[in-house]
Order: structure tokens, then sequence, then C-alpha cells
């Protein structure tokens, strides 16, 4: 059902009418469906921006007409706004990187407002080009040609993909250098991230590297020790999802003033366990060294040994609860990857002064949208809050489960499905 609004910014019906439909389209897609707060809080905004144009929104405001909060609602001490906000930002993020690709009109909420904004997708396209000339010329670049919004983003991912790789072959990696290092850190960082940026020792990123045997033009398979000598593995492949990972853990420790060192997963040793803080990118099945390391409890890797999905890799419920799956499997193996489960743990390492954080889905697009959880504000944010951790409080030890929806090869929805706090 759209919204009753009859007057548009410019007082025509015919200005709020499409934007209107796009506000539809969103709240029916697939990316916002089941989400009924984020809806609600979606056609609050649209209706605010369209009867009231350029007038502010307050939290209190929001608080207690959209979500039903007292009338003594304190935005200082509870922080429900800022997060639904937040997982909407993001939520309408997804849609248009999937769903709505082909959409005319763009509906945006930009960060530190609650005015939300429509624009022609030809016009955001434009600015976007026009900011990326502009700091091209700054630095005597060459100015882009015009481009569509699905050129423009392959050209993001390309150099992303990059980077990433940079990243891995470096085996260490520095802040660098952009305009975000001046800007202090969300209050979300340094809460999550606080065990590992505390020290002055760079914590290291083991990601994984499978054990193969082949070549690249004649085929790779997975090592088979029942048939295959040592001698043949090939170990220096890695997955697309790794390599986006530590670009993104990297994104964060930038933003903290802080390095990260990378290394393969087979040149792991117990030495680094014992002296340093670990982060894993990539599940056991390909990160060998973490079966040597303090992992899961609640929730671990293992292959079916029966039913329909046997031999596929599920995430074991140990102790499932009322409502959660005793497995979670993905898309099953020869079918397209439509979704997968990742793994989030946070444990404490061999050595009781350090930490480790496993981020590893059954697929390489799994373990690529675990890491993207703890590296966005929003969804670190709905995190803690589900951990009941405040702004400024010591979070502890926990595991969780994530699923994972994909469309052509990105993660496109992630929501937490299973959570357990743990003792240290």
């Amino acid at each position: 059902m759209l919204l009753s609004v009859t007057v548009g910014v410019t007082g025509h019906v015919t200005d709020v009418e499409p934007r209107l439909v796009e506000i539809d389209r969103l709240v029916n897609s697939h990316t916002l469906h089941g989400s009924e707060s984020l809806c609600k809080l979606l056609r609050y905004l649209a209706d605010h921006a369209l009867r009231h144009p350029g007038v502010p929104l307050k939290e209190y405001q929001i608080a207690t007409e959209v979500f039903g909060r007292p009338s003594d609602f304190d935005p200082q001490l509870d922080s429900l706004v800022r997060v639904q906000a937040s997982r909407l930002r993001s939520k309408i993020s997804e849609y248009y990187s999937a769903e709505g690709t082909d959409d005319s009109i763009l509906v945006e909420l930009p960060k530190g407002t609650y005015a939300l904004t429509f624009n022609s997708a030809t016009e955001s396209t434009k600015t976007i080009l026009q900011d990326i000339s502009r700091r091209q010329e700054q630095k005597g670049g060459p100015r882009p040609e015009k481009s569509s919004r699905a050129v423009l983003t392959l050209s993001i991912l390309l150099t992303l993909a990059v980077v990433g790789i940079a990243a891995l072959l470096s085996g260490k990696i520095t802040p660098n250098g952009s305009s975000k290092l001046d800007e202090r850190a969300p209050a979300a960082f340094q809460v999550f991230w606080n065990g590992f940026v505390s020290g002055p020792d760079a914590p290291w990123v083991i990601f994984s590297n499978g054990q193969f045997v082949g070549r690249p033009e004649v085929g790779l398979r997975y090592f088979n020790p029942t048939r295959d000598s040592r001698d043949t593995i090939t170990d220096n492949y890695t997955g697309v999802g790794e390599v986006l990972a530590v670009y993104n853990l990297n994104q964060v420790f930038s933003q903290l003033h802080h390095q990260i060192r990378v290394k393969r997963g087979s040149l792991f040793s117990l030495d680094d366990a014992q002296n340093n803080n670990l982060i894993f990118v990539g599940s056991p099945v390909e990160n060998l060294s973490l079966l040597d390391i303090p992992s899961t409890h609640h929730f671990i890797f293992q292959r079916a040994t029966s039913g329909p999905r046997k031999s596929d890799i599920a995430i074991v419920n140990v102790t499932p609860r009322a409502g959660e799956a005793k497995m979670f499997f993905g898309s099953p193996s020869g079918t397209p990857v439509l979704e997968d489960y990742a793994i989030i743990g946070l444990v404490p390492g061999m050595n009781s002064a350090r930490w480790v954080l496993i981020l590893a889905g059954t697929n390489t697009i799994g373990t690529q949208a675990a890491a993207e959880y703890v590296c966005r504000q929003d969804s670190l944010e709905q995190l803690l809050l589900r951990l009941s951790v405040s702004e400024n409080g010591v979070l502890k030890p926990f595991e969780a489960v994530l699923h994972v929806k994909i469309a052509r090869g990105v993660p496109v929805v992630t929501d937490l499905v299973a959570l357990r706090e743990v003792a240290r």
C-alpha cells in the first residue's frame, strides 16, 4: 500500500508519486522482506521527507512515534533509533546493489541524519563521477569518461580486489593515509576491536589457502591423503572472499591507527598463537591451522555423514535453542551459490592475554560476509546491542552464526541467526 502523501517538495503530485512508488518497491523487496520494523521506519521517514521537506527529525520523535518508546525515552541511554537507522541504511544499499540496480530513483539515508533523500539514478551517478574526477584532477590524473552505475561499481570492485591481493602479497599492511584517519573511529569499532589494538603489536591475520593438487591449466582439485603424495600439494591459492575480507580488515585498522600483519595458513606456527592476537579468515576446512588452537565450541564446522547433504560442509549447532536449526547448510554442492552460513567467534587465545577472532563461512563468500559484518558500523552496533554491550562497555567472548544471502557472487543480505556468550 502506498503512502497517502498528496503534496511533494515542489507542490506537485507528479513529483511525489514516483517517490512513493520507489518506497513501495523497497518495502516489498526481497531485501527488506521480514524486516517489519525497518519497513515501518522507512515509510515514516519517507512520509516526513515528503510532507515536511527540510524539517529535521529528532531521535526522540522517531523512538516514540515509530517504535513506541515511552515519553521518558532518553537517546543517550538507548541507542535503538541509531541502530535501526544504521540497519535501514545498510538494507537500502543492499537493495540498490542487487534488486534495484535498474531503478530510476535512488532513495538514500545519509549518515548523521534522519532525512531521507530522493535522487534520480542519473544524477547520483553523475555526482559520484564528478567527485572522482575532482579528486583525480587534484592528483594530476585524467578525468574518467562518463559511465553507467554498473561500470562504476565494477571499477570499484576491481580496485578492492587489487588492493586486497597486494596486501596478501606484502605480508604487512599499514594505515593507508586516507582522510578517514583524521576522523574519530566509531564507538562500536573502538569497543569491538579494543583487544586487538590496545597493545603495540599488530595482530596476525591468518588467511586460508587450501591444499590442492594439479595445475591451473589442466585443473585443480583438493588434496586427498589416501591417493595423493604430499609432494604434489599446491597451497598458494585462496578465495575471493578471503581477499576482500583482508581488505575490509585493513580499512578498519586504518581508522584505528593500527597495523595488521598477514600470513598464509600453511605458514602459521604455534609460536604465533602464543605471542599474538590472531584473526583467522576462512573455515578449518581450508584454514587447517585453526585445528591447532582454541576455537569455537557452540558452533563447529563438520561434514555431514548421512542424509541428502552427505559430505557437504555444515555448521553444527552443538546446543540448539528453541527455533534454531541443528545444522546450518549453505547451497548444495553442484548448484549456484545463493546462500551460505558463517561463524564469527571471539575466543581467548592459547595465551589468556591474547584474543582469537574467527571469521569463517562454509563458502568463501560467507567468509567475506563475516568479515564485512565486523567491519561495518551498523552491523557492529547491532551485534553489540544483542550482546548488551554499551559504548563504554567491555566485550566478552562470544560465538555467532550468520545467514548470508548471495546474488551474483556477492553477499547482499546478512542476518544474525544464533548467538552465544562464552565465559572467559
